[in-house]
């Protein structure tokens, strides 16, 4: 039975909204004195400015100066602070009040929610490449820290794995693994542009027949998909040290190469990364108006449907807009000549349906497989191992898959240059055989078949639940 802090908001059931977050942090973090939904009781340090001694500890408010540094909770009381209107997090051990700063989270308020309630350190790590810069906006946040007698991790979560993936990361920055090759990127830039600037040529050179017009469907297909792959290297701060940079060119490539919203792609993707193949929290696996998936969701969920109207909110800033119709634009003034208007639309719809195979089949077959669940609150090696599998390594399954046949790598450090994921893989696997935990590489016909039937398998749970509901 899943934890009160892992079921869905009431909200999150009735209606999927997609909210709009900025990108860019506040240029300057604003300090609060704003009163907690209510007080804690927490133990004073010594020697507290003459605050008192003992006993079962004062109440005192987590916002106020005197409180801010000198008061120690028990993980007791943070797995409280695990709602809506109220959440807490842990990082190294710094207890800290997230609840109205996560409405300006950069990284989307639903990523950082997930985590309130529990100990956030090594997915801290794992999203921020700047961590120097970051910690300057946790420091108004700050309401206290752990007590001294209580554990470093919370829920009896194994120390030692955990000790050895923080180990782990740090052999992977020694081994330099987290800086980028400009030239790699530079040329893989470089095949999309030649690829889009190949299907103009196709059509001026030998016009616009039903051959032509195949071919050039399938060159604009393996554009628009390898796109897809370069846009999510800066969407994961991989690229560039500074996080503006990224930012900046990940803007370029999915908005004006793809036509898509990056702030969309980001509310969606990191809390994925945060908590994959977990229910309301993974959005890749909250499809319950098209699918059940796993072996809980199809049991548990038909004998409680109910027809909803699902309304869908979407508010994208008028920066994402605008490199969206930017990517409009050039398209219909490159092929409106060629095809005329609604023409045009006929061969992007055809080169959408085509790409959205190979996105999906690339996706999934490392983790629709896997295990889908509720919140187990699973150290973070742990949790993505059972969340993700790889592929086989090839230059062709690099290429095809975006280097994201190394899925097991690319969770466990999202903020990795995917040219050095061949590097991490043999030292992630040490690390999972000492600790038998499952590091599993297929083939790719094998993940393709493997997605074929774990569908099967949630369908035919679904209809045993039909038929003894």
């Amino acid at each position: 039975m899943p934890s009160p802090c892992s079921w869905p908001h009431r909200e999150d059931v009735l209606f999927r909204e997609v909210t709009a977050t900025p990108l860019f942090p506040l240029s300057q973090p604003e300090r609060t004195n704003e009163t907690p939904p209510e007080r804690r009781s927490g133990k004073r340090k010594a020697g507290g400015g003459g605050a008192d001694m003992g006993g079962g500890g004062q109440q005192t408010e987590p916002g106020s100066s005197g409180g801010r540094n000198g008061v120690l909770y028990t993980w007791e009381e943070v797995q409280k602070h695990c709602h809506k209107m109220d959440k807490w997090l842990v990082i190294n051990r710094k207890v800290y009040n997230i609840t109205e700063w996560a409405k300006r989270h950069p990284g989307g308020m639903r990523v950082i929610s997930h985590y309130a309630g529990e100990d956030a350190t090594d997915a801290f790590h794992a999203f921020h490449p700047e961590p120097e810069f970051v910690r300057k906006f946790l420091k108004p946040l700050l309401i206290g820290e752990l007590a001294p007698s209580e554990p470093n991790l919370d829920r009896q979560k194994n120390a030692i794995i955990v000790q050895d993936f923080r180990a782990l990361r740090e052999q992977v920055e020694k081994a330099d693994l987290f800086r980028s090759d400009p030239l790699f990127f530079c040329l893989y830039l470089g095949h999309i542009l030649l690829l889009e600037a190949l299907s103009l040529f196709l059509l001026w050179n030998w016009g616009t027949g039903w051959t032509q017009t195949l071919l050039c469907a399938v060159i604009l297909t393996t554009a628009q998909s390898q796109a897809g792959w370069l846009q999510h290297d800066f969407g994961h701060l991989s690229v560039f040290k500074k996080s503006r940079w990224n930012h900046l060119v990940h803007k370029f490539v999915i908005g004006h190469l793809k036509g898509a919203s990056a702030n969309w792609w980001n509310h969606r993707h990191f809390q994925h990364h945060a908590k994959p193949n977990i229910f309301s929290k993974d959005p890749d696996v909250n499809m319950l108006h098209a699918l059940v998936l796993g072996k809980t969701q199809p049991v548990e969920v038909f004998p409680f449907m109910v027809k909803l109207f699902n309304i869908f909110c979407l508010s994208a800033p008028l920066q994402d807009l605008a490199w969206a119709l930017s990517y409009y634009l050039r398209y219909f003034y490159c092929y409106v000549p060629y095809y005329g208007f609604l023409g045009s639309i006929a061969l992007v719809t055809f080169v959408r349906f085509m790409e959205s195979h190979w996105f999906v089949w690339v996706t999934q077959m490392n983790h629709i497989p896997m295990d889908i669940d509720h919140e187990k609150h699973q150290d973070w090696l742990t949790m993505q191992l059972v969340a993700t599998c790889n592929i086989e390594q090839s230059f062709f399954n690099d290429w095809f898959s975006g280097h994201l046949n190394f899925q097991i790598e690319h969770h466990l450090f999202p903020t990795m240059p995917r040219h050095n994921y061949w590097r991490a893989a043999p030292m992630v696997r040490a690390v999972c055989e000492k600790h038998g935990i499952p590091y599993q590489v297929k083939s790719l016909w094998r993940g393709f078949a493997d997605i074929v039937s774990s569908l099967k398998e949630s369908g035919d749970l679904w209809l045993d639940a039909y038929l003894h509901k």
